[in-house]
């Protein structure tokens, strides 16, 4: 009897000597985020913010396209994705059925899908009807950065469509599309703002320079993708960028969110030449 007793004795302070997991805390620790490649910049500034706020985590921006990111977070995957396009009902229902928590997507930027065109085309503008009228045609005379992108994603949810039922031309990555638009004469690029937006980049510049970007007419008026414009929504293929988790508690995800949500996080956003999605209004009172 004592030394069942004591085997016991011995098994229990063994299985108390075995380590917890660890603690996951929003200050520190590693963390992946999914992003389409149309948003990789805004995504990789905010968690270059983040990890020099909190120098003891670490952050991988990872470029997946927005529908197949989505299906690694249901499938726990992925903590934390960025989106653009809204979820259908079926979608929403599916999120709250395996997250077990309420759908309530984090909005932190105003982007948007642009139109561009070879610096020499004649091309000035494009109207909403143009744009309808090329997804219908055989000519496929839009360009994509891809399929499931989440420009696609966007434009077809726009004119009511799915994508599938589209007709347009792919070439790989919103950079690319923008590098070739001059062996393309005819042809209009489909591409992010974000890809180039950023004011004080180099690279972006050199995008800048390569295209235009053509006005979409609205109701006989032309209408730029500008930051008022982005502002006000007046600018017909403005989306606001957001996150999506499936953590429960408050560890880095959504540690992560609340930074980007924050004024610190709005500067970085507004420094990619983005519009901010909290609009923080500072007063100064003098006594």
């Amino acid at each position: 009897m004592k030394i069942k007793v004591f085997g016991f004795l011995i098994l229990m302070a063994a299985l108390s000597c075995k380590k917890s997991p660890p603690i996951e805390e929003y200050h520190k620790g590693n963390l992946t985020i999914l992003t389409d490649a149309s948003f990789e910049s805004v995504t990789q500034a905010l968690a270059d913010g983040y990890m020099m706020t909190y120098p003891d985590t670490k952050i991988n921006v990872e470029t997946k396209k927005e529908d197949h990111a989505f299906m690694d977070l249901l499938q726990g995957k992925a903590k934390i994705i960025v989106m653009s396009r809204d979820l259908n009902g079926e979608e929403i229902k599916e999120y709250e059925r395996v997250m077990d928590l309420e759908y309530r997507p984090d909005r932190f930027a105003a982007d948007a899908v642009v139109f561009v065109v070879p610096n020499d085309s004649p091309l000035q503008s494009i109207s909403m009807d143009e744009i309808i009228d090329a997804l219908h045609s055989e000519e496929k005379k839009l360009i994509f950065d891809g399929t499931n992108s989440s420009n696609l994603n966007f434009v077809a949810q726009k004119i009511n469509k799915k994508p599938s039922d589209l007709k347009f031309s792919i070439l790989s990555g919103n950079e690319n599309v923008i590098q070739n638009m001059e062996k393309y004469p005819g042809k209009i690029g489909v591409v992010a703002l974000n890809s180039f937006s950023r004011p004080y980049s180099k690279e972006a510049e050199e995008l800048r320079n390569k295209v235009k970007i053509l006005p979409v007419i609205v109701k006989g008026k032309s209408i730029s993708p500008e930051i008022l414009n982005l502002a006000n929504m007046s600018y017909p293929f403005t989306r606001t960028l957001y996150f999506l988790t499936n953590e429960a508690n408050f560890s880095m995800a959504n540690g992560f969110i609340r930074f980007s949500c924050t004024h610190i996080g709005q500067m970085i956003v507004q420094k990619e030449g983005l519009q901010k999605y909290n609009l923080y209004q500072r007063e100064v009172k003098m006594y």
